[in-house]
């Protein structure tokens, strides 16, 4: 029989299909508790206009890619996240990447720089080098870029609480190499309100921060215009226990709330949106996370046309890296995480992202080797070149239930922004806990599913068996430490400190005023001043943050 509506179809042909064959017990639902039905047909997109909803690529809503040939044109940024031990070992790092075909930098910071902390500090006795690279002055700034030309690579530095310190030593190296400000490319993540969120590596209230993420914005937008001000990150707040609802619901929040903050210090929304930039995860839930972008994409353009009065095309374009699920690799059978990795890495080139990192199968148990890196640059390779999904834009755009998974998450994650919104906003709403709490009661709903085998991972709670030990994982030794701290302790010996004192002291002064903060970081760094110094003055001058408890 031929059935002419779903109805028809589901009493004719699926309910005796079920008699004879029950569906598996398993969760048939998004991460973000919408129930998946079995099939989905025009009738599912009742309310769909193409010229509305989708479009075309490079082309308002921005639905289907922000470029009109997406890869045909360029692969995707190959940019792997790495950092570890000192500006030497990480460099010999970056020049083995870029040897192996990665097409830009990204930085990680071990947690005392992250924190403001110097290595030869107290506070940071045990991290240094651990989860990224010690950065402690501009001396180490030179070392980690060795051999680099700034004017020929893109750099992304994932760092935050701060951002405007890493960067202010970024431009001061570019100064030494002979490249000016205005010809640097790259993107500082500077995005704080995502750490009282979810991450946690905050220093300073939420308030003075944002004064100094716009201070960035106002900076690049008449010094460095080819740099992205901000990464607004969605990953970490998935990597904490997200759903995609709220993912995107949360970032384009605290989208919403910096550029009220930029307008609120007096820049013209176009001078400085085209240079906003995002950052998302990319999980398991294959179609459900193409559609993720595609809806974070779209809603973005809504917002900045019509809530914001944007004129230029570019402040309506979400443009944004991507990262694969992190919280999604598993120390048992590790080399399922390879897998795990090309599908997470698929769902963002489907989804239309411009930049990637694939995580490499060993970082369940540390950073990661060079040989699980390399299989890690590979696996973006065989996508961009051997796959065939970059021969066409959005090659899923128009599937009934991509359209509807889109139409879904946007309006879960406008439902989302409208609560923030009646709460005062993102700022006030972090205040109030209400992001945290979200997030804290999607993630234990996820964990009980894993626990209670309604939700699989493969070789943790079903499919269980032994797997050989790992070989070459790549540790940090304790010596690193003591060589950084010997290192920055000399720099403060041969450095000119009556100059350091009087660029900190004109630091403190500006703090205080409502001048912009940029260049007082900049001679700060061309003085050799350290990262801990630097924020010793700031936290003088705003005080320090404590964690926003919420239960």
């Amino acid at each position: 029989m031929t059935s002419n509506s779903k109805q028809e179809w589901r009493d004719g042909t699926l309910a005796p299909a079920l008699k004879r064959a029950a569906e598996r017990q398993e969760v048939f639902e998004t991460s973000s508790g919408q129930e998946i039905d079995v099939v989905y047909t025009p009738e599912d997109l009742q309310d769909f206009d193409y010229t509305r909803d989708l479009g075309y690529p490079g082309e308002y809503p921005f639905t289907r890619g922000v470029q009109a040939n997406m890869y045909r044109g360029r692969i995707w940024t190959i940019r792997q996240y790495a950092g570890f031990g000192t500006a030497e070992e990480t460099n010999q790092r970056y020049r083995y990447l870029l040897d192996q075909g990665q097409t830009g930098l990204s930085v990680a910071f071990d947690l005392p720089t992250q924190i403001g902390y110097d290595s030869d500090h107290s506070l940071a006795i045990g991290e240094v080098g651990k989860v990224g690279v010690a950065i402690d002055s501009l001396r180490d700034m030179e070392i980690l870029f060795q051999d680099i030309p700034l004017s020929k690579v893109s750099t992304s530095m994932t760092i935050n609480a701060t951002a405007p310190i890493l960067l202010a030593m970024y431009i001061a190296l570019g100064r030494q190499q002979g490249v000016e400000p205005a010809d640097l490319t790259g993107t500082i993540q500077n995005d704080i309100l995502k750490e009282y969120i979810a991450r946690g590596t905050h220093i300073f209230p939420p308030r003075p921060s944002m004064r100094l993420t716009t201070d960035i914005f106002a900076y690049c937008a008449r010094q460095v215009p080819r740099w992205n001000t901000i990464s607004i990150s969605g990953y970490h707040i998935r990597e904490a226990g997200s759903t995609a609802a709220q993912e995107i619901g949360f970032t384009l929040a605290n989208g919403i709330a910096y550029v009220k903050a930029a307008i609120d210090a007096g820049l013209e929304v176009d001078s400085f949106a085209p240079r906003l930039s995002f950052f998302f995860n990319s999980h398991l839930n294959f179609l459900e996370e193409v559609a993720k972008f595609r809806a974070a994409r779209r809603l973005w353009a809504r917002i900045m046309r019509e809530e914001f009065g944007a004129k230029d095309q570019r402040s309506w374009t979400l443009r944004f890296h991507t990262q694969t699920a992190g919280c999604s690799l598993t120390a048992p059978q590790p080399h399922n995480n390879i897998v795990r990795t090309a599908l997470e890495a698929l769902a963002a080139a489907l989804g239309g992202s411009q930049s990637l990192h694939t995580n490499s199968f060993d970082e369940a148990y540390a950073p990661p080797s060079e040989e699980a890196v390399t299989v890690a640059v590979r696996t973006q390779q065989l996508l961009a070149h051997e796959s065939g999904i970059a021969d066409v834009v959005d090659p899923l755009g128009g599937a009934y239930y991509i359209e509807h998974l889109t139409n879904s998450l946007e309006n879960q994650a406008r439902e989302y922004i409208g609560k923030i919104d009646s709460l005062g906003g993102a700022v006030a709403a972090i205040e109030q806990g209400y992001q945290q709490r979200e997030i804290q009661d999607a993630s234990y709903r996820y964990q009980k599913e894993v626990e209670s085998g309604r939700r699989t991972v493969v070789g943790v709670n079903k499919f269980v068996s032994p797997y050989p030990e790992i070989e070459g994982l790549l540790r940090v030794k304790p010596e690193v430490e003591k060589r950084q701290q010997e290192r920055t302790a000399q720099l403060r010996k041969e450095r000119y400190n009556a100059e350091v004192d009087r660029t900190l002291k004109r630091l403190e002064d500006t703090a205080r005023s409502t001048d912009n903060t940029m260049p007082a970081f900049l001679e700060c760094a061309e003085a050799y001043a350290t990262l801990g110094e630097m924020c010793d003055v700031l936290r003088n001058v705003f005080s320090t943050q404590k964690e926003f408890l919420v239960f």
